[in-house]
């Protein structure tokens, strides 16, 4: 059999038997099948907005390539003696264990927060009563924080094709629409997501593999320069590897692993807050209609870089979706944004952020220990001024002129608004260069200036990074490993996912 890569440009509510027909009148051939290979959707004009596809088309009528199979991550299986430890069943804690345990090791996973059906119980009784449970809600839990997110799957890590296809394919296998493997921004939706996490779960546990929900990683013991065991809150378990995939909400992990002595240094992060707008608004401004057949919700991407200011930009966004409590304590107040897969929420929200130096922010040299301690004040300040978790907000218009009065309060976020300054309550740095940029985004997307600025976005990505060797072990341990988007490397599914099979992969080498 041979094939052939073609492109097409289609309608965006093309149907399955008019790309047939195209492929067929195309190649002049009968007989056939095809494989998308890539599908984006091209909005430049508005007066003709499509996708555009590449097909592999396989036939013995046509003269191309020879069908040759395509390569995949090689875990190479023998029974094995290890056992591994991993902290968090994030995308990263999950894929490095998931691995492991292909490959014939001894696999248990601790995650500190329950499985996805009590975790999804406990949230919505959060956003009902607004009661933190510290055990349920959008941090901690099966899945990780991506578990209650727009579940996005795009990635810019590079050299991680193999482990990206992987993952995958692993989802597609636990329920996911097959269009992830070749859409350009494949997302997979918080609803599908509670299904595929279960999902994986009982493919991980019919495999040998372990799970302990509830369970949270307080200490570590070390001699002669290893990990000896993970002490727990029900008790000391020990083991010949320990992976920490605990995400970036878990500072007082972080804590306890630099007074044992794992290496953290600080790193450039984000810091802002959510924008929000009715959807249609967003869609009219993108597509010039208020509908596009065939296309679930328009999106945006937006930067900045005003003169003398932090570069900006918009990250996450959240087409048809929500905003959430994130927040992974009692006392701090962050927000971030939701989508189920069909996106057809009233709003659309993403957050807005600024790159920020922690030296340049503090005025100092600052400490691993230093940047978390005044991240958790701000995210305190934010809780503390309306002693709730209800999101200080405002227009965007009244934030560019430093103002407030009576607007739009309407939002999807659950827990209720708090109308505040916020330019007040974020870093003037931040403030200021947040203010230029929206300026600039009003004159990108029409009627930019009448949507709201809400809440604090303070996990974008992690203020601090593990120091770690070639193999992502820990410099000056050799068989304990940060990552994930908790070890400053990796942010979102993919990124966290492969860094954690990386790892995998790793020690599998090392007891080949």
């Amino acid at each position: 059999m041979a094939y052939k890569e073609i492109s097409l440009k289609l309608p965006t509510d093309f149907t399955p038997d008019q790309l047939k027909k195209i492929i067929k009148d195309k190649l002049q051939i009968k007989e056939f099948s095809y494989q998308i290979e890539n599908k984006s959707l091209d909005a430049r004009k508005k007066s003709n907005i499509h996708w555009l596809l590449k097909v592999s088309v396989i036939s013995d009528e046509i003269k191309g390539d020879i069908l040759e199979p395509k390569s995949g991550l090689k875990i190479s299986h023998k029974k094995r003696k290890e056992k591994v430890i991993i902290i968090g069943s994030g995308p990263a804690g999950f894929f490095s264990a998931y691995v492991l345990q292909l490959a014939g090791f001894n696999t248990q996973i601790i995650e500190r927060g329950c499985d996805v059906e009590k975790r999804e119980a406990g949230i919505q009784k959060f956003e009902k009563t607004g009661i933190f449970d510290p055990l349920n809600n959008y941090a901690f839990g099966e899945g990780g924080a991506g578990t209650f997110s727009d579940g996005k799957l795009t990635s810019r890590s590079k050299r991680i094709s193999l482990e990206r296809q992987f993952i995958l394919n692993s989802y597609i296998k636990a329920g996911a629409p097959e269009e992830i493997s070749y859409l350009a921004h494949p997302h997979l939706g918080s609803d599908n997501l509670k299904k595929i996490v279960k999902n994986l779960r009982t493919e991980y546990i019919n495999l040998g593999g372990e799970i302990l929900f509830e369970t949270r990683l307080d200490d570590i013991k070390i001699s002669n320069g290893k990990v000896k065991s993970a002490v727990l809150n029900s008790g000391a378990i020990d083991a010949d590897y320990f992976i920490i995939a605990s995400g970036h909400s878990s500072f007082d992990t972080y804590r306890m692993l630099i007074k044992n002595g794992i290496q953290f240094r600080t790193k450039n992060f984000a810091l802002g807050s959510r924008i929000e707008h009715p959807q249609e608004l967003i869609n009219i401004a993108q597509w010039g209609k208020k509908q596009l057949p065939g296309v679930k919700a328009a999106e945006y991407r937006l930067t900045s870089n005003p003169k003398n200011q932090l570069p900006v930009y918009t990250f996450c966004m959240c087409p048809g979706g929500v905003i959430v409590p994130a927040t992974a304590n009692e006392n701090t107040n962050i927000v971030n944004g939701m989508s189920l897969y069909n996106r057809d929420a009233k709003f659309a929200n993403s957050a807005i952020v600024a790159g920020v130096n922690p030296d340049k922010l503090l005025g100092k040299e600052t400490s691993a220990p230093e940047i978390l301690d005044w991240l958790e004040a701000l995210e305190n300040k934010f809780y503390e001024y309306s002693n709730s978790f209800r999101a200080p907000f405002g227009s965007i218009n009244n934030f560019i002129n430093k103002k407030t009065g009576s607007h739009n309060s309407e939002s999807s976020y659950p827990l209720g608004l708090i109308e505040a300054p916020l330019w007040e309550l974020l870093p003037s740095t931040v403030s200021n260069s947040l203010r230029e940029s929206l300026i600039d985004f009003n004159k990108k997307i029409r009627g930019f200036e009448t949507g709201n600025i809400i809440g604090l976005e303070s996990k974008t990505s992690s203020p601090i990074q593990v120091i770690r060797e070639e193999n992502k072990s820990c410099t000056g341990f050799n068989n304990i490993f940060v990552v994930g988007e908790g070890s400053g490397y990796a942010g979102g599914i993919i990124s966290s996912a492969a860094d954690g099979i990386k790892a995998a992969l790793s020690i599998i080498e090392e007891k080949s």
